[in-house]
């Protein structure tokens, strides 16, 4: 395992490190050099995350290869991405970002674990695999989740590239997103009252929890990372509120369609009040795209470039499931 204080550094020859500009009006060959470059840094968070857990035998059991399978599923690395993207698009260098970014995908890894439990969700499928605890059984699975989750914050507090001051604050923020207000309220609320009718205000209200802020803590944290002034972190967050808004309505309706490669179960919402049977299809569509025009305008307030709605916007194409 790379020791926690080493910063991570790009080899020289390497361009992962260097996101490739969107020209003004986002012709298409620039998107898609922009994207491509993308992928490429997806490919050094996947890297970057491996080497800061333990090896799989340095733990008993099989607990490391339990944590292992959970945080290195494939994935789109949305939260980590978006940490990055935001960090470049004030002014950092993406490596001096790196490790808080994959704190982010530790919690939400840990935290599609915990969701996928026989006494909260009971799912089959995550990432399309079976989910960790089908593999490697509740308990493995449970201290998995653990361990990814207390791990994020030992990353964060040992990233010495940063001031003391904005690892107390990216600590203080995470705990947040995950704790009483955050991931693990939402999930309560979800079992507690999921068989209630709710109105789209409480659903909103529900899937901020559930998705929202740990995509706010992801967004802020980049922005500080940055230099980015209050007023333009405001903005980040609330770009990354929509944009979990967005993603939890595409996902109720994948839920009622499904289709090809989705990934995870598909059917879980039935009896349930959702966006999706509330307001119906069609205007669930016309929601999520009011929530990324509203994402959009939030990004231009903060004021960069556009990227980041790009590459928001590229996930909502296909039929593959945000998570």
């Amino acid at each position: 395992m790379t020791p926690p204080n080493k910063p991570f550094r790009f080899r020289k020859d390497s361009t992962a490190g260097v996101v490739a500009p969107l020209a003004s009006g986002g012709r298409m060959d620039d998107t898609g050099m922009f994207l491509h470059s993308v992928e490429a840094l997806r490919l050094h968070v996947d890297r970057r995350l491996a080497e800061l857990i333990p090896s799989p035998g340095e733990e008993p059991g099989r607990l490391g290869e339990a944590a292992h399978y959970a945080l290195l599923a494939p994935g789109k690395r949305f939260r980590p991405l978006l940490t990055l993207l935001t960090a470049e698009a004030f002014g950092s260098p993406i490596a001096r970002a790196l490790d808080v970014a994959c704190s982010m995908e530790m919690v939400h890894a840990a935290s599609l674990v915990l969701d996928d439990l026989p006494s909260m969700d009971d799912a089959r499928l995550r990432r399309g695999r079976p989910t960790t605890h089908r593999v490697y059984g509740e308990a493995d699975a449970i201290l998995a989740s653990v361990g990814l989750l207390t791990r994020a914050f030992g990353v964060i507090a040992a990233a010495d590239c940063l001031p003391a001051d904005h690892r107390s604050e990216l600590v203080m923020s995470l705990a947040e997103a995950v704790g009483f207000h955050g991931l693990v309220a939402g999930q309560a609320l979800d079992l507690a009252e999921r068989n209630r009718a709710r109105t789209v205000a409480e659903l909103d209200a529900l899937n901020h929890r559930k998705t929202g802020v740990l995509m706010m803590a992801a967004a802020e944290a980049g922005a500080l990372i940055g230099g980015a002034d209050p007023a333009a972190r405001r903005e980040l967050g609330e770009f990354a509120r929509r944009i979990g808004l967005a993603f939890q309505i595409r996902d109720d309706l994948i839920d009622v369609d499904g289709g090809d490669h989705v990934g995870k179960d598909i059917g879980k919402d039935a009896g349930m009040t959702t966006v999706v049977s509330a307001l119906g299809p069609r205007a669930a569509v016309a929601a999520i795209e009011a929530h990324l025009d509203a994402a959009d305008a939030a990004l231009a307030r903060a004021g960069c470039d556009g990227r980041l709605g790009v590459f928001a916007r590229s996930l909502f194409s296909g039929r593959k499931a945000a998570a």
